[in-house]
């Protein structure tokens, strides 16, 4: 029973075996670390979109900045129509 199971584990850990596992276990982490990463920016580039949204609010409310100059301003970080889609 003991060879039996040794064998079988002899011929499991061939080189091509082991590099099929290892290069899919680098894959599997990659594509996670990739997702994890693309979710993070997207939180900081809305949270930054925000901050500057309101900082013009404030500015408008002041009346140190013209409301149409702050449209003009937020429009200007946003995709264009062929860019968005």
């Amino acid at each position: 029973m003991t060879i039996l199971i040794a064998s079988t584990w002899s011929q499991m850990l061939t080189v091509p075996t082991v590099i099929f596992v290892v290069g899919g276990a680098i894959a599997i982490v990659g594509i996670v670390f990739g997702t994890v990463a693309g979710a993070m920016s997207s939180v900081a580039r809305s949270r930054e979109r925000e901050r500057s949204r309101r900082e013009l609010a404030a500015y408008v409310a002041e009346g140190t900045l013209d409301p149409d100059k702050a449209i003009e301003m937020l429009k200007a970080g946003e995709p264009s129509g062929e860019e968005a889609e």
